[in-house]
């Protein structure tokens, strides 16, 4: 293993390989900050050119490009209220509101930081677990996925404190939404209305979107004043490196949390920066400010997003099953260098293996470096007028969602789900829900339908199953004993004022 991991070490530090990683980088940050694009187009924009090369180099070039999604993405979800992949949504909650707080540098400063350390923290627990978490990955049935999507649904009773009606109506529409077209375990269609578009399902990029971005374009012209209103960019990036850092058990807490999620397939960045957001919001101490600026919503799932890539390289590698959108690009690629998925990455293949490990770290470490360079400049998005602003923004959004299936229905959906989305923003309901259901409706569905067929009612006594049940309620225990102290804290405050 320590050989491996020198002869590894030793190719990736070597000019050309370095170049590539540079290279891969640059085309990653380029496709992050642009909304709506994501890994998956910018891993199938980089296919061709590793035709003819090396197994080193060319997964240098794609794991340059792959590492760094989660970093740049951060821009567009912090500066304009547009997620910049899907997962970059739960950073959207605190991070716009700080950037229009006049707070956008600081509120970039601490998404980097966070981002490199949850990439490193990612790379050293893949390096370190390689060789171990094979058995438990292969240990994992489809009763404990459904358990943790479960897990994960009820994030909308922790992402809706103090609105739980609204909350659980809008994460059932998410449900609902989520289901629209084929099954995932039966030959059935369902809420397609005869309409061919709806066939196909909707897109989660398409979705995120239209309940975040469109909302926030329209408040802008309504409002007709810039993201940061007439207050200067006050928050420096060095202020958001402290706040990182003065919450390093934070970050450990959700880099590992998004790098054991990653290793799961099928659940990825887009349910891993809600879990760490979920976790954060219900265990840190002055959580009652998150959703209106607070620097730690922003740590968390960045954190974690940034790990979830790490932890999707180990079913990929391991079993040759794509953890993520991304990974499943990355399985053409090795396939196209010559490579074959499977157990000998960790036999025949493991400095190529180590190789993509140090690869990763490396491509963090340059993605974070270039985006806290550009960090001044991108920010001043924020004080552009929005009368300027937004018809480039619409154009960008519109041409994102087109994206999605290149057909008409697709903007049709951009615009009800944006109008809808708008309205729930004016009347106080949460749309951070709907996501997290829309998410998770597939998964819960077919891993439920596995299980039922596989082990009949059997699978409900499983040990995995027990455990993560327990932690559900241990999470509900947890946040009703929160808002009983909160009340209390209230009551006691409202005491003091009446005896005074």
């Amino acid at each position: 293993m320590i050989d491996a991991a020198g002869e590894a070490l030793t190719q990736v530090l070597s000019l050309e390989h370095v170049g590539w990683v540079l290279f891969g980088t640059m085309v990653g940050l380029i496709v992050g900050v642009i909304p709506g694009l994501g890994g998956v187009t910018g891993m199938s924009l980089l296919l061709p050119f590793i035709f003819g090369m090396d197994a080193y180099s060319g997964l240098a070039l794609l794991m340059g490009m792959a590492a760094v999604i989660s970093t740049a993405d951060t821009f567009p979800s912090v500066l304009l209220g547009v997620p910049g992949s899907a997962g970059a949504q739960a950073t959207i909650l605190d991070g716009y509101p700080l950037a229009r707080q006049g707070q956008a540098e600081r509120a970039l400063g601490a998404a980097f930081t966070s981002s490199l350390a949850g990439g490193l923290i990612g790379a050293a627990v893949l390096l370190a677990t390689l060789v171990i978490i094979r058995p438990l990955v292969l240990a994992v049935g489809s009763p404990e996925l459904f358990m943790l999507s479960l897990l994960g649904l009820c994030l909308v009773a922790l992402l809706t404190a103090g609105q739980p009606i609204p909350g659980l109506v809008v994460g059932a529409l998410g449900l609902l939404a989520g289901a629209i077209g084929a099954a995932p375990a039966t030959a059935e269609y369902r809420y397609t209305f005869d309409v061919l578009y709806l066939f196909g399902g909707l897109s989660i990029v398409l979705v995120a979107l239209a309940l975040f971005a469109v909302p926030e374009m329209l408040d802008l012209l309504i409002e007709d004043r810039p993201i940061a209103g007439k207050v200067r960019l006050l928050g420096r990036r060095l202020d958001g490196v402290r706040d990182a850092l003065r919450n390093k058990f934070l970050i450990a807490r959700s880099s590992v949390l998004g790098n054991f999620t990653g290793v799961v397939p099928g659940l990825g960045g887009a349910v891993a920066d809600w879990f760490a957001y979920g976790m954060a919001r219900q265990t840190v101490k002055g959580s009652s400010k998150f959703g209106s600026g607070d620097i730690r919503g922003v740590v968390a799932p960045e954190s974690a997003n940034n790990a979830v890539t790490a932890g999707a390289l180990v079913p990929t590698l391991l079993f040759g099953i794509p953890g993520s959108p991304t990974t499943a690009v990355l399985l053409g690629g090795l396939l196209l260098l010559g490579v074959k998925a499977g157990p000998d990455m960790i036999d025949e293949q493991l400095p190529l293996t180590l190789s993509v490990v140090w690869t990763y770290a490396m491509a963090n470490c340059f993605g974070a470096a270039a985006c806290f360079l550009l960090t001044r400049q991108i920010a001043r998005i924020t004080t552009v007028p929005p009368k300027v602003l937004v018809p480039c923004l619409f154009v960008v959004i519109t041409y994102a969602a087109y994206q999605s299936s290149h057909h008409w229905g697709d903007i049709a959906v951009l615009f009800v789900l944006g109008t809808a989305g708008w309205w729930w923003k004016q009347v106080g309901w949460p749309r951070a829900p709907f996501i997290v259901g829309f998410v998770l409706a597939e998964p819960a569905e077919r891993y439920l339908h596995l299980s039922i067929s596989r082990y009949g009612m059997d699978w409900l006594g499983r040990p995995g199953v027990l455990v993560i049940g327990a932690l559900i309620v241990l999470g509900f225990v947890v946040e009703l004993m929160r808002q009983v102290r909160g009340r209390r804290e209230q009551q006691a405050q409202l005491t003091g004022v009446d005896g005074q």
